[in-house]
C-alpha cells in the first residue's frame, strides 16, 4: 500500500470522525420547531374549556333532575348573580387582595425559612436525624390544627395566619429541597471542590442548580399547602378588623346559609389557585426543562 493511499485512507478516516461528531452534537442539541398559535391555543386552552363546560353541563344536569333543592344546590346563573352582586360591591376585589397579599407575604418567608432549613437538614447528620421525622411528621399535620394555637399565640390578626401558613409550607419546601439535594451525583459535589467552590460556593453554583427539580416540586406542593392553610386560617380566624378575605367570605356565606355564595368564594378560592399554577409554576417549570435539555422547546 502505498503512502499517498494511507493518507487518502487517514483522511476519510478523519472525516468520518467529523461527521461523527457533528451528528452526536446535532442530537444533543434540542430542536425547536415553531408551531402555529391557533395549534398552540388549541392544545393548551382548548383542553380547560372542555373540561369547564363539561362539569357545567353535569351542574346544571344536577339542578334540572332536583337531586337537591335549589338552596342547597343553586344553579350557576344564581352563583353569577351573587357573584356579580359583590363585585359591584367591590367585595370581591378586596376578597381576592387580601387574601393574595397574605398568601404571597406567608409564602415568601416560607421560601426562606424552608430552604435555610432543607440545606440545614442536608447539610448535617445529626440534624437531619433529629429533627428530620419532626419536619415530616408537620409535612402531614393538617394545617387548621394550627388554628386555635395560632389563636390564643397572636390573637384573631395577620400574625396569627401567617403562623398558620408558615407551619403549613415550610416542611414541604425543606422537604422538597432535601429531596433534591439527596439526588446530586457525588461527582458534581467533588468537580465543585476541584474547581474550588466550598462552603457557601458550592451550595450557591452546585447544589441548589443541580436540586433545582426536587426543590421547585418542593416549591410548588408549598404553595399548595400555604393556599390551603390560609383558607384555612381565614375561615376560622374571622374579625372585621381583618378586612374581606375569600375565607371570610365562605364563613360569611354559611352563616348565612347563602349557598350561592358559598359556592362563589370556592370557585374564585379554586380559581385563583388554578391561576398562581399555570402563570407561575408551570412557566418555570417548562424553563428549568428547556435548560436542561429535557424538552423539545415545542409547544406541547
Amino acid at each position: 500500500m502505498s503512502i499517498g493511499t494511507l493518507r487518502s485512507h487517514g483522511s476519510g478516516t478523519t472525516d468520518d470522525v467529523a461527521s461523527l461528531e457533528a451528528g452526536l452534537d446535532a442530537l444533543d442539541t434540542p430542536s425547536r420547531t415553531t408551531v402555529p398559535l391557533l395549534s398552540r391555543l388549541r392544545r393548551s386552552v382548548l383542553p380547560p374549556i372542555v373540561a369547564v363546560l363539561f362539569l357545567l353541563v353535569v351542574w346544571l344536569v344536577l339542578v334540572a333532575l332536583h337531586v337537591k333543592p335549589t338552596y342547597v344546590l343553586p344553579p350557576p346563573s344564581d352563583v353569577w348573580a351573587t357573584f356579580t352582586d359583590y363585585w359591584e360591591k367591590g367585595a370581591v376585589q378586596e376578597a381576592v387582595w387580601n387574601s393574595l397579599r397574605r398568601a404571597f407575604v406567608g409564602f415568601a418567608i416560607s421560601v426562606v425559612v424552608g430552604t435555610a432549613l432543607g440545606l440545614l437538614l442536608a447539610q448535617s447528620r445529626f440534624v437531619r436525624t433529629a429533627i428530620g421525622p419532626l419536619v415530616s411528621g408537620l409535612q402531614s399535620l393538617p394545617s387548621v390544627a394550627w388554628v386555635p394555637a395560632a389563636i390564643i399565640w397572636f390573637g384573631l390578626s395577620d400574625a396569627a395566619i401567617y403562623t398558620v401558613v408558615l407551619l403549613g409550607a415550610v416542611p414541604s419546601i425543606a422537604n422538597g429541597l432535601l429531596a433534591g439535594v439527596r439526588q446530586v451525583p457525588p461527582l458534581y459535589l467533588r468537580v465543585g471542590r476541584v474547581l474550588g467552590a466550598r462552603g457557601w460556593a458550592s451550595i450557591r453554583y452546585v447544589v441548589l442548580p443541580a436540586a433545582m427539580p426536587g426543590y421547585l416540586a418542593g416549591l410548588r406542593q408549598g404553595w399548595a399547602f400555604a393556599w390551603r392553610s390560609l383558607m384555612a386560617a381565614e375561615l376560622i380566624t374571622f374579625s372585621p378588623e381583618l378586612g374581606t378575605s375569600l375565607g371570610q367570605l365562605l364563613q360569611i356565606g354559611r352563616e348565612l346559609s347563602d349557598m350561592t355564595l358559598v359556592m362563589a368564594a370556592i370557585l374564585m378560592i379554586l380559581v385563583v389557585g388554578v391561576g398562581i399554577e399555570l402563570l407561575v409554576f408551570a412557566p418555570i417549570e417548562r424553563q428549568m426543562l428547556r435548560s436542561r435539555g429535557l424538552t423539545t422547546g415545542s409547544a406541547t
